[in-house]
């Protein structure tokens, strides 16, 4: 290779791009997805130290609108978006991609549990990046779809049989918890039981390794409780807590919310 084909490659000119390829449509959480990288050769020879593979999603975090040192105490919130990784995969070793080659790399990754659901203001996505010495690395970002696994399928399947439609979905920001965020569900009733008795239900649900754990924040009043139930929930204030055993069906689990729901609020 010329010199000049050299500093043309170490500026990231005629770089090599990546493509990720998903081999299934919708994720589930607790699954593995299959995921094909392709890596295309530029107009020039370049080493390729690494390629790094993220399933990442998104949260809301509470943060100081002066970013002053000075400052620092003040009582002024604003809602900023913040990324978290929820899983990660690395190339075992560097490699050499020649100008028009074209590798492939099969990679099996698990998505996490606790994964968001991907509806609402929720999102999720795949970021894969080449590592190339002295040179902008290329990436690929792709959102992905991420649909509720069977036990939480079949409680959102129940409350909205009750009449319960969900407002909005957020990952929220929390101390104190197990991540750094928390998957909200708010709840409207509409129709059914629920109607005029409540205003709003909030739900978060937090996989472990035996067992389903909820969490549930009920409004009766005109003026909301919105938000409340992730900043409750990092000081250990919430009462409403109801554990789901993994061998419990997604119908009876649905059946156990509603009867904890009726029976506590």
């Amino acid at each position: 290779m010329s010199f000049f084909k050299k500093t043309l490659a170490s500026f990231g000119i005629g770089s090599a791009q990546v493509d990720t390829v998903l081999q299934q449509e919708v994720l589930y959480p607790g699954q593995k997805v299959n995921v094909i990288i392709h890596v295309y050769g530029g107009s020039t020879e370049q080493a390729i130290d690494n390629i790094d593979l993220k399933l990442c999603c998104r949260y809301i975090k509470e943060v100081p609108v002066n970013h002053d040192k000075a400052q620092h105490e003040t009582t002024n919130k604003r809602r900023a978006p913040q990324s978290y990784v929820l899983a990660k995969w690395n190339l075992p070793y560097a490699f050499t991609i020649h100008p028009g080659e074209t590798r492939d790399f099969e990679v099996e990754l698990e998505v996490p549990w606790n994964t968001p659901i991907t509806i609402g203001d929720s999102k999720v996505w795949l970021d894969t990046g080449l590592d190339i010495a002295l040179a902008k690395d290329p990436s690929d970002t792709d959102i992905l779809t991420v649909r509720p696994e069977p036990l939480m399928d079949g409680i959102l399947s129940a409350l909205e049989a009750q009449g319960m439609r969900i407002r909005q979905v957020e990952c929220e920001a929390v101390d104190g918890f197990a991540l750094p965020f928390v998957q909200e569900f708010e709840f409207v009733p509409t129709t059914g039981p629920y109607h005029g008795r409540w205003r709003e239900v909030e739900l978060v649900a937090y996989r472990e390794e035996q067992q389903l754990k909820l969490w549930f924040e009920v409004d009766r009043h005109r003026e909301g409780a919105k938000g409340m139930l992730a900043s409750l929930l990092g000081v250990g204030q919430l009462k409403r807590e109801l554990t789901i055993p993994l061998s419990a069906s997604p119908q009876e689990a649905g059946q156990q919310v509603l009867a904890y729901l009726e029976s506590t609020c």
